[in-house]
């Protein structure tokens, strides 16, 4: 189905063989996690990516983390592909309009769509009665509502030009979400209506010959979970002595490898409206993450680490 692995890529490991040269995506919420990775690998591929997020060099979030939009774009430079950030809140239909309007005049197309905004604080482990009603609502607005909006202002123009793919990042598959409890109310809403998503774009897409799919990373080796974990790409190995089951880690670009996959894949449309995993993917394109592995965390999670078996990733990279 599609592309196979190429000989390499700028991090390390497999990418896919794909050729965007030529091709216009908006990674939203692009300034981190799996929206950098994301970005950095349709730059690697020969996009031209524009990078969206709320903390820019000037000004940080309500995250009040250091990456910033400028930073993934001179990433997506250096890949290969041309990187541009635009500071947006994707909560503002205003600026989202403008967004739009901007790649719209400057590129004349939108051909990839990857929905990635989060950027919320989550109360674990809380049942709703306990949580912060404020503090929960504005997750899902976050993780919902941003999602909406965006895809309400810039699927005009995506659908303007055939084989256009939208893409909603959330955290779990469909099967894994359906089964299990995601230790919040909120949280567990927010993920299980992402994927929802995909699947009613998929039907509103498909007369326009456009494709929809959620996409899931596994463990995510994001900048946060790297510092929580106290340690760095390098070294993120030393974490696995205390958290066992963060050998089947991933870094970003393995997810990034898996939605330049699908934008490369000329029979993309056989995915459409169905919740997806990286792992998953690699399967099936051939790609690797940046040290050569295939982690299939969601196969591992259901399998090994739910069951309360030791860790081993024998046979899930």
């Amino acid at each position: 189905m599609g592309a196979i692995a190429g000989p390499g890529a700028p991090d390390g490991g497999q990418a896919p063989e794909s050729d965007l040269a030529g091709r216009v995506a908006l990674v939203a919420g692009g300034t981190r996690g799996a929206g950098r990775g994301i970005a950095v690998q349709l730059g690697a591929a020969g996009a031209t990516v524009y990078v969206t997020g709320r903390t820019s060099g000037s000004e940080r979030s309500e995250m009040d983390r250091p990456e910033t939009i400028e930073e993934t774009a001179a990433l997506v430079d250096t890949a290969g592909g041309r990187g541009i950030a635009v500071q947006v809140d994707h909560l503002v239909p205003d600026r989202v309009r403008a967004l739009v309007a901007r790649i719209a005049s400057e590129q004349g197309a939108l051909h990839i769509l990857v929905n990635d905004i989060w950027g919320a604080e989550i109360e674990w482990d809380r049942p709703v009665w306990e949580s912060s009603l404020d503090t929960g609502l504005h997750t899902l607005r976050l993780a919902v509502d941003t999602h909406a909006i965006t895809s309400h202002f810039a699927l005009p123009l995506l659908i303007e030009t055939p084989g256009g793919l939208v893409v909603e990042m959330t955290d779990g598959t469909d099967e894994y979400n359906a089964s299990h409890y995601r230790i919040s109310f909120f949280y567990d809403l927010a993920k299980a209506a992402v994927n929802r998503m995909a699947f009613a774009l998929g039907h509103e897409l498909a007369p326009h010959q456009a494709t929809a799919v959620a996409l899931t990373p596994g463990w995510l080796r994001s900048e946060a979970m790297l510092q929580a974990h106290g340690v760095t790409e390098t070294t993120w190995r030393d974490a696995v002595a205390h958290t066992p089951h963060f050998a089947i880690s991933e870094s970003p670009a393995y997810v990034g490898r898996a939605v330049a996959a699908l934008a490369g894949d000329p029979e993309v449309a056989s995915w459409n409206g169905r919740s997806l995993s990286s792992g998953q993917l690699a399967q099936v394109y051939g790609f690797t993450d940046v040290d050569g592995s295939r982690p299939d965390a969601w196969r591992y999670l259901t399998e090994v680490q739910d069951p309360g078996l030791p860790a081993d990733v024998t046979g899930y990279r």
